[in-house]
């Protein structure tokens, strides 16, 4: 018989996906087969519980089921037309739909097919068997973390807490596998696994390029002019870079080994910082009258080569 999925989860139809996977992992903990070694009755209410997130707790399992394209158990619906055929007997009083009936040759209908594939026997008569469902998270991680690896202790929908390590040079949509940390499984079934999702914020300052890290640099006029040594912040820590005499903005710093460790090659990228010149934020008129000065005496044109590439 077709049931009400919503009610074997003891929920409405307007429950929230989060409402959903939490009252199922409410009953299937407190009905699971281990907690209750012996108990049919137990055993067949997880059952049908397992059975019905296996359908609810699939948004397009979910919305197929409320427009009534699937039964209770997953599968399509036959067509009303064919359905009503096969009921009312049809031309050859055929022994409804499928080839089975109540009452007739067939033996049995649906529900019976439906309670063999899941009853309490498996094919070699052993004890039913159900892998656990797998839990989908978010875990939103700052770029440091990412970059550098990280222990988190996260809190799941019951209420569990438990450690988690990010490993060095994860990504953003990057996923973290924890085993056995999803859905309880059914008699000798494993549980499921916890499937993380990782979520990575922007930095103010540092950028990823494959395992390089990339930053500007501001320098101020003097420093670029006369070179100087400046320090400098990496993903970890901060560092003294010389900038070279005569440095011009764009111009690209190379420092090997302070990028992100690749976790397959066990090697680490670069940083790359551009410079960037900055003028104060007043020109006070000495630094003006000098620039004056120097442009009569030293001009350049530091266009000449885009007019030179452009043909003019």
């Amino acid at each position: 018989m077709d049931q009400d999925l919503y009610a074997v989860l003891g929920l409405k139809r307007t429950a929230t996906n989060d409402e959903i996977r939490r009252a199922y992992r409410r009953l299937a903990k407190d009905l699971h087969p281990d907690q209750n070694k012996g108990d049919p009755v137990c055993e067949e209410k997880f059952k049908r519980v397992s059975a019905a997130f296996a359908v609810l707790g699939s948004p397009e399992k979910r919305k197929r089921y409320d427009a009534g394209e699937i039964d209770s158990m997953g599968n399509e619906r036959a067509n009303p037309f064919y359905r009503d055929y096969a009921a009312g007997g049809g031309a050859g009083h055929h022994e409804g739909f499928g080839g089975y009936h109540n009452g007739g040759a067939g033996g049995g209908d649906f529900s019976d097919i439906f309670g063999d594939l899941f009853g309490r026997r498996g094919p070699s008569g052993g004890a039913f068997t159900m892998r656990g469902m797998d839990y989908r998270y978010n875990l939103e991680i700052s770029f440091l973390e990412a970059v550098n690896g990280v222990k988190k202790r996260v809190q799941f929908p019951d209420n569990e807490t438990l450690d988690i390590t990010v490993p060095a040079g994860v990504e953003s949509g990057q996923t973290l596998r924890l085993r056995h940390k999803g859905g309880p499984g059914a008699g000798r079934g494993e549980p499921g696994d916890a499937l993380i999702e990782l979520k990575i914020q922007p930095h103010p300052l540092f950028s990823r390029d494959g395992d390089n890290i990339t930053l500007e640099l501001p320098v101020s006029l003097d420093e670029a002019v006369l070179g100087s040594r400046v320090e400098a912040p990496t993903i970890g820590g901060r560092v003294t870079v010389a900038i070279p005499k005569g440095a011009s903005s764009g111009q690209v710093l190379r420092l090997r080994g302070k990028g992100v460790r690749n976790p397959r090659s066990g090697t680490h990228g670069d940083q790359l910082i551009t410079l960037k010149i900055v003028l104060p934020p007043v020109i006070d008129p000495e630094l003006e009258r000098f620039m004056q000065e120097w442009a009569k005496k030293q001009p350049y044109d530091p266009r000449a080569r885009f007019r030179e590439a452009a043909g003019a």
